[in-house]
């Protein structure tokens, strides 16, 4: 029991201690540490002091620099406005010396002046004396005068005067006269200048017109299927297209005539596409002929659309524009009548620009001009009225639709348009080359012949073929009988003969073909 008193009490009194030499030590820590943390805020302290000043020096150099700077700008500146004033001072001083000089030189001119007012006043003084003294010798002299003719001054003066006024009247006529000559010897000239510059100005084709168009092939046993068993493919495509096919001896060629362009090429581009596609008989061939047709219509649409925009000319209606592609193929005495037609737009812009007129207008009415030879009925009236009628139809401007109707003198010309379209007109078709006479005269009989045919009750379609030795005139088979297809044949041969003149002799052919058409559905 004492032991363990014993051993209780050392153990409080060795904590005891423990607990004093802890204090001690941990008191010793706390004040080293507060040293090291003293020594450290001195070593911040003395850098961040050191970072202050070099920062201060820092700033205070960048202020001087910029204060040396715009110090260098203001000296700048104010040596700029010092130089301009000074130059402008200089400009004044040499101003006023200037004026002073013109001062003095306006003195010295006003004292000139004044020394030619007096000299001229003292002439004139002179002057009225002489004047005074002439009159005084000239009133003795009439007197004189007088006494001598018996006639006074006033009776004498009215003789000068008529004498003197028979006289101008003559030599004003004569300047007159003179003037009018040599103003239409100018305006001659200048008028063939001008047409000279415009043709030069135009580049034209001549006209080489024909009525055969060749159509290649690749070999001649293609020939016998455009024939057909007894023939029968070939006038299927000859009464379809109203066109001579002639399959001869030519090698790898098929021969297409025929008077009308628009014809032909339908033919020769049926014949294409049968030949291509293989599959040639009667029905196919009217299948590919109507196709054809449409697409040949299409084509002139697109001729007439390029024409325009070729030309520059905007606004024109959809139907002008078709029968300006229809001119491609239309040919006037041998002269393709497109062709024809832009010669005249460009011509018409050309002398329009010369003498300061429209030349937009100008073009329009040239290229416009002969619409009526388009139309495709065949009118009573001259083709320039008629496109006249078709202009104001489609809402042209009066003064292209004058231009049209005038350019053959059918009516009044009532604006400068139109007599410059009748000229250009002119020089379109007078050229050398320009047009064929026989190739139209021959066309017109063509026409002639199947409008004559056509005239017939009954008929349908008329075609003059092999140069118009042969006429062939397709029927409807329900208003034309077998025996009236005879009589209508020789009916139209007698008529022929009564009002036409040509050489040799026309085959008429009536052909009636009786098709019974169903639709299995």
């Amino acid at each position: 029991m004492g032991d363990t008193v014993t051993i209780l009490i050392t153990a409080i009194v060795a904590l005891g201690v423990g607990i004093i030499i802890g204090r001690i030590l941990l008191q010793k820590l706390n004040t080293k540490a507060t040293l090291e943390l003293e020594e450290k805020g001195k070593q911040i302290v003395k850098e961040a002091e050191l970072k202050a000043e070099n920062i201060k020096k820092d700033k205070i150099f960048e202020a001087k620099e910029k204060y040396l700077k715009l110090k260098s700008e203001f000296e700048e500146e104010a040596n700029r406005k010092k130089n301009q004033i000074i130059s402008n001072e200089n400009k004044l001083k040499q101003r006023e010396s200037s004026l002073a000089k013109q001062q003095e030189q306006n003195k010295r001119k006003e004292a000139e002046l004044d020394s030619m007012r007096e000299n001229l006043d003292a002439q004139l003084d002179i002057v009225k004396k002489k004047r005074e003294e002439l009159d005084q010798k000239v009133d003795e002299k009439v007197k004189a005068l007088e006494k001598v003719a018996q006639l006074s001054a006033d009776e004498a003066r009215e003789q000068l005067i008529e004498t003197l006024k028979d006289e101008a009247e003559s030599k004003a006529s004569a300047l007159v006269k003179d003037i009018i000559d040599e103003a239409k010897l100018s305006g001659a000239k200048e008028a063939k200048k001008i047409v000279i510059q415009s043709i030069q100005r135009t580049a034209t084709e001549h006209a080489i017109e024909n009525c055969v168009s060749i159509f290649n092939i690749e070999s001649d046993d293609i020939k016998g299927k455009v024939i057909g068993r007894e023939g029968r493919n070939i006038r299927a495509l000859e009464a379809a297209t109203g066109v001579e096919i002639i399959v001869d001896d030519t090698p790898e060629a098929i021969i297409i005539s025929g008077f009308d362009p628009v014809r032909r090429e339908i033919a020769r581009l049926s014949l294409h596409r049968l030949v291509t596609d293989g599959r040639i008989h009667p029905a196919r061939i009217e299948e590919i002929v109507a196709k054809t047709t449409k697409n040949i219509e299409e084509e002139i649409a697109e001729i007439g659309e390029r024409t325009v925009i070729d030309l520059g000319i905007h606004g024109l209606h959809p139907e002008l524009i078709k029968m300006v592609g229809r001119m491609r193929f239309r040919s006037s005495y041998g002269q393709n009548l497109l062709q024809h037609s832009r010669e005249v737009a460009n011509l018409c812009a050309t002398m329009a620009s010369e003498l300061g007129l429209n030349p937009k207008k100008a073009k329009r009415a040239g290229l416009l001009h002969d619409i009526g030879k388009v139309w495709p009925e065949e009118p009573e009236m001259p083709h320039a009225i008629l496109g006249m009628e078709l202009a104001k139809k489609y809402k042209e401007h009066p003064d292209v639709c004058n231009a049209i109707g005038a350019h053959h003198d059918e009516i009044e010309m009532k604006n400068m348009i139109a007599p410059l379209v009748q000229a250009c007109d002119a020089i379109s078709g007078a050229r050398p080359g320009a047009r064929r006479e026989v190739m139209e005269s021959y066309i017109k009989r063509l026409k002639e012949l199947e409008n004559m045919a056509l005239s017939f009750e009954g008929v349908n379609k008329c075609y003059a073929i092999q140069a118009g030795r042969e006429l062939r005139v397709m029927v409807d088979a329900e208003s034309v009988t077998d025996a009236k297809a005879g009589q209508l044949s020789f009916d139209i041969s007698q008529k022929i003969e009564k009002e036409m003149q040509y050489p040799g002799q026309i085959k008429v052919t009536v052909i009636r073909e009786m098709r019974a058409v169903n639709y299995a559905k």
